[in-house]
């Protein structure tokens, strides 16, 4: 029985676009796609990009978000169309959306674990460190090529994608500047990115970064989102603005759609 309850939580927590449980379909915004062969994570992948209004016609270089579950029936048109909202709004500064569509997503999505009941959510597991490779060694550039961009990047994700940017701001905080994670899955391998999160800090680069996540009242996520945000309140890193948004009235399937707008804003408009 315990093991039917564990399988049915991870597959909640892993659930591909969570946020979209119960939702109308979002339409497609106009965008375009092309597929890039990786030797990092040794297979085709499809990449999704969006531009907003008069990119076309400008000469304007822009940021970058970055984002796992980037597939069109995965959570990129639901991200690219609230940008498109916030930047009609004057809310945010214009930017390129680039959503990175899933294959192998509990793969990509998870690093080395040692417990043995996580590595029996898929049948490989464990592969952010060449998934987040393919990103910096072989994604930037392509998208650099591509299109007229800055060198301002962001990565944006929830639940095990949010997992990702955690790790990924922990492990390699240089290749981002802002980072926003929604109920990221830190239970993983027995909550060890919270577990070393002081070690990490306590290395954290010079450049000036910017860390929002959230929590919503799933048992098995926010008593590590809490835990980590009691840790960065006490440790002293100047360089990094951080926010946590504690959220005990959302649930996992509900806490992207119900944050999504404030941790852009917050996030990409410097506001302290």
């Amino acid at each position: 029985m315990k093991n039917i309850f564990y399988t049915l939580l991870v597959g909640i927590l892993f659930c591909v676009s969570c946020s979209n449980a119960s939702q109308p379909n979002d339409p497609i915004p106009e965008h375009e796609t092309f597929k890039i062969q990786s030797k990092q994570v040794g297979e085709e992948r499809t990449i999704n990009v969006w531009t907003p209004e008069n990119y076309k016609t400008g000469n304007d270089s822009l940021p970058v978000m970055y984002m796992a579950d980037g597939g069109i029936k995965e959570d990129f048109p639901h991200i690219a169309n609230t940008l498109a909202k916030l930047i009609k709004e004057n809310k945010i500064k214009p930017l390129i959306l680039v959503g990175i569509e899933n294959t192998q997503r509990r793969r990509d999505l998870t690093g080395y674990t040692e417990v043995e009941k996580d590595k029996e959510i898929a049948p490989v597991v464990g592969g952010s460190e060449k998934f987040r490779a393919f990103i910096k060694d072989e994604l930037f550039s392509e998208i650099d090529k591509r299109y007229r961009t800055m060198t301002e990047k962001s990565i944006i994700g929830e639940s095990a994608s949010g997992l990702f940017v955690m790790e990924t701001f922990f492990l390699t905080p240089e290749m981002f500047d802002s980072y926003i994670a929604f109920d990221p899955s830190l239970w993983w391998n027995n909550h060890y990115l919270v577990r070393t999160a002081k070690e990490h800090l306590a290395k954290f680069p010079t450049p000036k970064k910017r860390l929002w996540f959230a929590g919503s009242d799933a048992t098995d996520v926010s008593p590590y989102t809490k835990q980590l945000a009691d840790i960065f309140k006490t440790e002293t890193v100047p360089n990094l603005m951080w926010k946590y948004s504690d959220e005990p009235k959302e649930k996992h399937t509900t806490i992207f759609r119900a944050t999504k707008e404030k941790a852009i804003i917050w996030t990409l408009n410097k506001i302290e």
